[in-house]
């Protein structure tokens, strides 16, 4: 079974009364330890397909499974579930609060769920990411790529099936790109986790192991490595 599954899906918008539609007819698995990327022009629908397949909007038809749960069929608190033990989110604008350490932030996700001891486990992800010993410094103290590591561990503290990374590279440069692109191909590799790369950077196409391209919604072609 794919971690992440897309059956025909449409998504519609309304803008001034009239029907948008911003993706038309995707279909796409994902499976566990792989790395996929979608490229594509600005308004080709990557942004919207990562926010379906995080649960965070849904298809105005067609079905979205996550681990063979369609999303449609929860309720907000199965989605809560969903989203927190299912789902991990890395933004390119890092999403860090910056009046928490870099310990805080990345232990929110599991104190959020009501579990009160972390830290063994955010010093593990900080490992991960090789980051250890950075844990009490804020952020305004981290470099954009160390910023961006700090997020990818808190994303990764409920070790979730699936990644989802929205431009994880687009703030960063070239030579600091390509540390998170690795650290990203390695970790999904290693814990079998579905990722899943909205980008523009054709080195962050060049190490996925599928290339999804999209054109005004919908999928232009589908290259397997």
């Amino acid at each position: 079974m794919p971690i992440l599954s897309l059956q025909n899906v449409d998504k519609e918008y309304a803008t001034d009364g009239q029907p948008v539609r911003a993706l038309d007819g995707i279909t796409l698995d994902v499976a566990a330890g792989e790395l996929l990327a979608l490229v594509g022009r600005s308004g080709c629908g990557k942004s919207t397909l990562l926010n379906l397949a995080g649960a965070m909007d849904f298809p105005s038809r067609g079905t979205v499974l996550i681990e063979g749960v369609p999303t449609s069929g929860l309720d907000d608190a199965a989605l809560t579930i969903l989203r927190r033990n299912k789902v991990g989110f890395v933004f390119q604008s890092f999403q860090l609060l910056h009046t928490l350490t870099v310990y805080e932030n990345v232990e929110l996700p599991l104190l959020l769920a009501g579990i009160p001891d972390a830290r063994a486990t955010a010093d593990e992800r900080l490992r991960w990411v090789e980051l250890d010993g950075l844990g009490n410094r804020y952020p305004h103290q981290l470099s954009g790529g160390q910023m961006q590591r700090v997020a990818i561990a808190r994303a990764l503290m409920h070790l979730p099936k699936l990644l989802l990374a929205d431009e994880p590279t687009g703030n960063l440069d070239t030579a600091t790109g390509a540390l998170i692109l690795t650290l990203l191909q390695r970790l999904t590799r290693k814990h079998k986790t579905a990722t899943i790369l909205a980008t523009h950077s054709q080195e962050a196409a060049a190490v996925a192991d599928t290339l999804v391209r999209l054109r005004d919604g919908r999928i232009e072609t589908i290259e397997r490595r």
